[in-house]
């Protein structure tokens, strides 16, 4: 069994770096450039794209929706959920849904399952170490990242709030201090 090949991290170690394109300051590589590289080490692998109960390649919960799939790799597989989403990586609404934007999303589904078996994975994560990650910045009164509910920092969002109480405040907290500021009929 020591001699066995360690697939994972073989994947793991194929140099995507050549193959890396940007969207939306993302990097990603291509559906057919990872399916390709998967191939050529493991011909048997496999691709599933599942239905739903009614037979369509893609999940609703009547607002927007999402698919699966799965690569099949040495008898392992790994499942991946995606939203339908954008280009600015919003989800589209359930009525507002093309069969290309299904396509699409079941191809970025398929290449993040493959990740999951080692290629491509880094792309995921900018540095293992996570000593040299940047601390999250913490509400002062509640504890929560100081971001909004759309990832715009609070700061920006309700920059008086802020400035009035001289803390560094969720979005939630920050939205409470506007209001208390209403109440005690303070001028923002």
């Amino acid at each position: 069994m020591a001699d066995e090949k360690n697939y994972f991290k073989e994947l793991l170690e194929v140099d995507v770096t050549g193959h890396i394109e940007k969207k939306n300051g993302l990097d990603y590589i291509s559906w057919a450039y990872a399916w390709a590289e998967v191939k050529k080490r493991h011909p048997d692998a496999q691709y599933k794209i599942y239905e739903n109960k009614d037979e369509l390649n893609y999940f609703t919960d009547g607002k927007t929706c999402w698919v699966k799939t799965g690569i099949i790799i040495d008898g392992i597989e790994h499942i991946e959920y995606l939203p339908v989403m954008d280009h600015r990586n919003k989800s589209i609404p359930l009525n507002a849904v093309t069969s290309f934007d299904i396509n699409k999303t079941i191809q970025r589904s398929l290449t993040k399952a493959i990740a999951r078996h080692g290629l491509g994975l880094s792309l995921f994560y900018s540095d293992l170490a996570v000593d040299d990650a940047p601390e999250e910045e913490k509400c002062e009164s509640c504890g929560k990242p100081i971001v909004s509910e759309h990832g715009i920092p609070v700061e920006k969002l309700i920059a008086g709030s802020v400035k009035t109480y001289g803390k560094k405040l969720c979005y939630q907290c920050a939205m409470k201090a506007k209001s208390d500021m209403k109440k005690d009929g303070e001028k923002e």
